[in-house]
C-alpha cells in the first residue's frame, strides 16, 4: 500500500510566499514551476541565490530554464544529483496548474491589487526634478 502511495505526486499548491516562475513553461508544454521561496530560505542567506547565484529580487526577472539548469546555473547549481535531486525529476519542481503567471504567491503587492502597481505621486516627485535638472 505505501507503494502505491509514493507512485503518484499529489497536486501541489503555492504557498505564501513561494514563487511560481512561467516565463517558458505553458509554451514548452510543461506546468509552471513553484519554488518554494521560504523554505530555501530557511537553509540559505540570501546572498546564495542572489549573489552568489545571480537570481534578481523580482519574480520573472531570470531568464531560467533547463538548459542552463543542466548546465549548472541558477537551480542546477545545487539541484545536481549530489546536493540536491537532479533535473530529471521534473514533477517536484514542474507543479503549478498550467497557466499559472509567473508571480509570488499571496504577495502584498496581489493583494492591494492594480492599483499598487502604479508609483504614489510623492515618490515619484524626486525622480520627476531630478529629470528636469
Amino acid at each position: 500500500m505505501l507503494l502505491l502511495w509514493g507512485a503518484v505526486p499529489p497536486a501541489v499548491h503555492a504557498e505564501y510566499g513561494d514563487v511560481v516562475i512561467n516565463n517558458f513553461s505553458d509554451a514548452a508544454g510543461m506546468r509552471p514551476v513553484v519554488f518554494p521561496h521560504w523554505f530555501h530560505r530557511v537553509r540559505f542567506r540570501c546572498k546564495v541565490c542572489h549573489a552568489d547565484l545571480g537570481f534578481q529580487f523580482k519574480a520573472g526577472g531570470n531568464q531560467i530554464n533547463m538548459l542552463k539548469i543542466i548546465d549548472g546555473q541558477f537551480c542546477g547549481a545545487c539541484h545536481n544529483g549530489e546536493l540536491a535531486w537532479s533535473a530529471e525529476n521534473c514533477n517536484l519542481c514542474h507543479s503549478a496548474l498550467p497557466s499559472t503567471p509567473t508571480q509570488v504567491h499571496e504577495s502584498t503587492l496581489q493583494k492591494l491589487g492594480p492599483a499598487s502597481a502604479a508609483v504614489p505621486a510623492a515618490a515619484s516627485a524626486p525622480a520627476a526634478s531630478a529629470a528636469k535638472k
